[in-house]
């Protein structure tokens, strides 16, 4: 079974590259099922398999390739040494745009699109795309650094939506400034949103 598992799972991976490749290139609307599996060098029947439909397999590229984002800045993150539960999501933020910057098709599919709510939905699933290394770390930082959080998702809901719709305008459109122009911003913006969310404790 772990064969087999490991060629489904290799299926999918597949199937979700050819499709990245594509809308980057030619863009959703234009790119048909045919061609993704045409790419991907699989039969059609196997897109079916792990797919609805494109809308399906565009929602679960968003999560899967937000989700190596995700993954690629907790790594870092660990890293570094970061001495405050704000410095750390300052740090995964600098990270997450600082990739957006140099890489235009990753911005343009999934900043556009980076939000809690394909989180969920793929979560709900049962699919787990939040990585689960990254919300653990997050929920530890928490602890670690004695910040009382009432409602850690809809904290870290506020910022991933502030930081993909953010970045969209920023870098891409330019608008309403450039994104050296507005980090200083993001940056006090999301100080702010820490504070709405949370209560320091003191140390013991």
């Amino acid at each position: 079974m772990g064969k087999v598992d490991d060629n489904k799972k290799q299926k999918k991976h597949t199937l979700l590259r050819a499709a990245f490749q594509l809308f980057t290139e030619k863009g959703f609307s234009k790119t048909t099922v045919a061609d993704i599996v045409d790419r991907a060098g699989l039969a059609k029947g196997t897109f079916y398999l792990y797919f609805k439909d494109k809308f399906d397999l565009r929602d679960k590229l968003i999560a899967y390739k937000a989700t190596q984002l995700f993954n690629d800045a907790h790594l870092e993150l660990d890293k570094a040494n970061v001495p405050t539960f704000e410095d750390e999501v300052l740090f995964m933020t600098d990270y997450i745009i600082g990739r957006f910057m140099t890489d235009e098709p990753l911005i343009q599919f999934v900043a556009k699109n980076l939000s809690w709510g394909i989180f969920q939905a793929e979560v709900s699933n049962g699919a787990g795309v939040l990585p689960q290394a990254f919300f653990d770390h997050y929920l530890e930082s928490l602890e670690l650094y004695h910040v009382n959080c009432t409602s850690p998702n809809l904290m870290l809901y506020t910022i991933i939506e502030l930081i993909g719709s953010t970045s969209y305008s920023c870098i891409l459109k330019q608008t309403p400034v450039s994104m050296a122009e507005y980090m200083p911003y993001l940056h006090e913006t999301l100080k702010k949103i820490i504070e709405v969310f949370t209560v320091k404790e003191d140390a013991e």
